[in-house]
């Protein structure tokens, strides 16, 4: 055939399918109130969980309650369509994607119905997170057993699907021995609902007959040890164990039922929880000795490899790992107590049992939660090794008997040795559970991932164990069935299959008839000509087998990507579904992805826009990084990046957002508001020169409303007010002389000033110096009075964050290149820098290393670079004792203090928190995002997202703050957005600490 005739057979299916599924769309929103989306980029959020695999869905439904999921099922099997119901979509198997109809019952399908304290019990929908769960249940001293560590976003029926447990599942078991009834509807479309004690099994004819054919079968393959999980649990069908249907659909992955309620058992909450920290020479030698103190009922009994914590430190500082007992591997062990004093009797039982001589036992508190966050963090941070490669889930979940888990821990390190090949491991070591992602060469071929898997599943089996211990099978592990079973069980499940679903419509390929472990993968690989120009062809392209990248060619100009080979390809497929961008925050606040919190959008997730990324630059489904899905989804990102430090992963969206806009308007025309905001500098360094004219102006609100048209900004947006005289100028003047001695007006870089007191060089950005000068003036006040020479650079050292956030990189590194050569050589002395406004702060700590990898000035500045708390409080720069400093008296203060987003993410503000407490402030610290970041809350369009975003944690805080509360933001945006929504006026730190002097 002629390749113009190829061509058109392929426009012609392409129509065929995009009619099918329009179709489809339509037909399903016929019968539910729920919204259907089959648009691209939707189906591109929702190609991928947390696993390797990549299956492009149709359809994506989200229906309002469990009616509404009925309905949609009901259509979907009359016309003989897959069908996948999805909670959170962190399943690291693939259990969570399907070609056809994705049903998403996260959304809407979220009640939580009954509490029962008398009989323990709560009554829940499907879509129910399980930490509500466990905030609702907490008033009545009880919980929820099994936690797996994606609690904050996992929902009860994603666990249920998977069989989920996590660490207390030690004592508590897993969610199949925590669930007594389920509200479900089969492959035929039978609602009905399953529990425990009929063993006709009356909902499903020839079940019964089915169990009672095959007892013996049953009996000796299935339930063999507490964390068989892969396959269908069919023990829990016998009559010596309650002939409990319910137990027996949990763990069945969507492929027999789907659950539209559950009934689950609730245990009481621990008292007294103490952790117990057991060092040991390596990780096979700590599982050699979990079971010398299983029989003392621990709580919980998690393995650590020391390789893992040493990622966390490189990760996230020393700060986050607590001293720990010398060792190459860990376990921790949580004990009870009706008292605190019997937990810790009941933790020296622990170490007494134990065979290790290096331990720690760490009460309830700071050490321990930090303990907890490392192994919770586990699964995203062990997506790459300690040599920054990418690892992968597949072998993610394995489970043995605890007795011999340290010999199969030996075997599985000699196999990926074998394979040269490394990982992080850990896990539920008290069931005999490992978590490990290994750094299989999936960018260039699947063949390896089929050998090593084949090989590891022989391994487990040799050792009694599973597959699966908690995740299930998925499309990772369901092929290898075979290898952990017999012949005549393997035909047992698709009986049992065959029974609840005979068309094979409910998440096909998994478990049954499954697809093979190398189908849809999902691998890292660019378009070729994407990697060639940064762009794609239109939508349709095919990615080739062959492995490119896109990568840091010569001339360009842009973010180095350093981390990820200069490649971001690789970049954006740091994000590996781990989904704690999802998480719900609702109690206690949290900074990342602010839209996704005022949206609860996977559009706005994090995760959701990585999966459009990852699908622009494999050119496969959105046609490269110009493409109308890539801008939909990144619209609302607001750059805060919160993301670089909170997501596990290290996924930094703000800087793939920078990126992404730079690659697409390089040497084009830009939207009006990339020149109105992203050139703030310029406009403001112009308006300042003659400020009461312009400032009368725009305070005509016509004449306001008009510019900020123009400039593509949203009118309801007053315009903030220039200085009449800017910092520099006052500078310049004089005026920080008047009465203030030892300050060096325009020192030369590097030259003394005749005084013994430490000099310090006051960098004062754009926002600081033409928008709010008071600010760097009472900067002034306190370096000085705090024993510090202030050094104020003659020259004007913009560090071109408007350019960066709206992706004029050229222009952010025109305006970086002349900041090295000014606050350069002052570095490279060893005189620290003092930055104010947080974003900026931010961009020398952090974005400047990014674009100047190579330049030793860079590297310089950045570690020169401080917060004005870490200038005060830190060892090496702290006034000394014979300045006479001391922190002014704060203790008439409360205030509700508002962490700027890159201050979050960048430095931290743990400094800040522990200066004002010292200082003896009350302060309520907000955890979330102010919603104006930047640019973000003036572009038109965004309003509404700004608004709600300040929501979810800023205006609740300032309408319920005592009277006389004082509003601490260091960040421009967050005082602004104080002032405009809630007309409450903010100050920086340092203007507190100025007028305290």
């Amino acid at each position: 055939m002629a390749t113009t005739d190829l061509l058109a057979a392929e426009r012609e299916a392409r129509r065929a399918a995009d009619a099918a599924r329009t179709a489809l769309a339509e037909a399903l929103r016929t019968v539910t109130r729920g919204a259907v989306d089959s648009s691209t980029r939707r189906r591109a959020e929702y190609s991928t969980d947390a696993s390797n695999y990549r299956v492009v869905p149709e359809v994506v439904v989200y229906p309002q309650d469990a009616d509404d999921a009925v309905a949609a099922l009901g259509v979907v099997r009359e016309l003989g369509l897959p069908i996948t119901a999805r909670g959170a979509g962190t399943s690291v198997a693939g259990n969570a994607v399907g070609p056809g109809v994705v049903l998403d019952l996260s959304q809407h399908v979220h009640q939580i119905h009954e509490i029962d304290p008398e009989a323990r019990t709560a009554r829940i929908d499907p879509g129910v997170v399980m930490s509500a769960l466990q905030q609702a249940a907490a008033p009545h001293g009880l919980r929820f057993g099994p936690d797996p560590s994606t609690q904050n976003r996992a929902t009860l029926g994603g666990m249920i699907g998977n069989n989920a447990c996590g660490p207390h599942a030690v004592a508590y078991g897993r969610t199949a021995d925590n669930v007594t009834e389920l509200d479900v509807v089969d492959g035929t479309g039978r609602r009905f609902t399953a529990g425990k004690g009929d063993p006709t099994f009356a909902a499903v004819p020839g079940l019964a007959d089915l169990v009672r054919d095959n007892l013996a079968l049953i009996r000796t393959e299935f339930g063999r040890f507490g964390r068989q999980v892969s396959g269908y649990s069919l023990e829990h069908l016998l009559p010596e164990n309650g002939s409990d249907l319910a137990k027996a659909l949990v763990g069945t992955e969507g492929t027999l039922v789907t659950v539209l309620a559950a009934t689950v058992r609730l245990v009481p909450v621990p008292s007294a929880p103490t952790l117990v920290v057991l060092g040991y020479p390596d990780m096979p030698s700590a599982a050699d000795d979990v079971p010398t103190f299983l029989d003392l009922n621990p709580l919980a009994v998690e393995g650590l490899d020391a390789r893992l914590v040493d990622v966390v430190r490189r990760a996230k500082g020393d700060a986050s790992v607590p001293p720990l007992p010398p060792g190459a591997g860990w376990l921790m062990v949580e004990v009870g107590g009706a008292t605190p004093e019997e937990a810790r009797e009941n933790a020296e039982l622990i170490v007494g049992a134990s065979g290790s001589d290096a331990t720690m036992i760490l009460p309830a508190g700071p050490d321990a939660t930090k303990m907890w966050q490392i192994r919770a963090d586990g699964a995203g941070l062990a997506g790459r090794t300690p040599q920054g490669e990418q690892a992968w889930p597949g072998w993610e979940d394995s489970a043995v008997p605890p007795e011999r888990l340290g010999d199969y821990l030996r075997d599985l390190d000699a196999l990926m040795e074998t394979y040269g090949v490394d990982g992080l491991p850990y896990g539920h070591f008290g069931d005999g559970c490992v978590h490990l992602r290994i750094d299989l060469p999936l960018e260039a071929s699947g063949s390896v991932l089929r050998t090593f898997m084949l090989e590891a599943a022989a391994l487990v089996a040799k050792y009694g164990g599973s597959l699966s211990g908690e995740h299930g099978d998925g499309r990772a592990r369901s092929e290898l069935l075979p290898v952990m079973y017999s012949p005549e069980a393997i035909a047992l499940l698709e009986q049992v299959k065959a029974l609840f679903d005979p068309a094979d419509v409910m998440n096909p390929g998994v478990v049954v008839r499954p697809r093979a472990i190398d189908d849809d993968l999902r691998r890292p690989h660019a378009h070729p000509v994407l990697a060639a120009s940064g762009t794609v062809g239109g939508p349709g392209t095919t990615a080739p087998a062959k492995v490119s990248k896109i990568s840091r060619r010569a001339g360009y100009q842009g973010f180095s990507f350093a981390h990820d080979h200069g490649d971001l390809t690789q970049a954006v497929h740091r994000c590996v579904g781990v989904g704690k961008c999802r998480a719900d925050t609702s109690a206690a606040g949290g900074f990342m992805c602010p839209s996704y919190l005022a949206t609860k959008d996977e559009k706005d997730v994090t995760r959701g826009r990585a999966r459009v990324l990852q699908e622009a630059v494999n050119g496969t489904l959105v046609g490269g990084l110009t493409a109308p899905e890539v801008r939909e989804s990144l619209d609302l990102c607001l750059s805060c990046k919160a993301c670089s430090s909170d997501c596990p992963a290290g996924v930094d969206m703000a800087q793939y957002k920078s990126e992404v806009l730079h690659r697409t308007y390089r040497g084009k025309l830009r939207p009006v508001d990339h020149y109105s905001l992203g050139w703030l500098p310029v406009w403001a360094r112009l308006a300042t020169g003659m400020p009461r004219f312009v400032n009368k102006v725009l305070g005509i609100r016509p004449l306001a409303k008009a510019v900020l048209w123009a400039g593509g900004m949203d009118t309801r947006r007053p315009v903030p007010a220039f200085a009449e005289i800017p910092f520099r100028t006052w500078w310049k003047r004089g005026g920080a002389t008047r009465g203030v001695p030892g300050l060096a007006i325009g020192q030369t870089p590097g030259k003394p000033v005749r005084s013994d007191r430490p000099k310090v060089v006051l960098w004062t950005d754009s926002f600081s110096d033409s928008l709010s000068p008071g600010v760097p003036q009472a900067a002034v006040q306190v370096l000085t009075a705090a024993g510090y020479d202030v050094v104020v650079p003659d020259q004007e050292a913009c560090c071109g964050l408007t350019w960066i956030s709206t992706g004029q990189l050229d222009g952010a590194r025109k305006r970086l290149e002349k900041l090295l050569g000014i606050l350069g050589p002052y570095a490279v002395n060893g005189i620290p820098i003092l930055g104010l406004e947080p974003s900026c702060t931010g961009v020398l700590r952090s974005d400047l290393v990014d674009l100047f990898p190579d330049d030793p000035r860079a590297q310089a500045v950045s570690r020169a670079t401080r917060t004005l708390s870490e200038l005060l409080t830190s060892v090496d720069t702290a006034p000394g004792k014979g300045s006479g400093w001391r922190l002014p008296d704060l203790s008439d203060v409360r205030a509700v203090v508002q962490p700027h987003c890159h201050q979050h993410s960048v430095m931290g503000f743990a400094a800040d928190e522990r200066l004002l407490r010292d200082a003896g402030a009350q302060i309520t610290v907000l955890a979330g995002c102010c919603g104006l970041a930047g640019n973000f809350g003036m572009q038109k369009g965004h309003y509404e997202t700004s608004v709600a975003v300040a929501e979810n944690a800023l205006l609740p805080a300032l309408r319920d703050a005592p009277e006389g509360s004082v509003y601490l933001a260091d960040g421009f945006s967050c005082r602004t957005q104080a002032d405009q929504l809630a007309g409450v006026q903010g100050k920086a730190l340092v203007e507190l600490l100025a007028e305290r002097l």
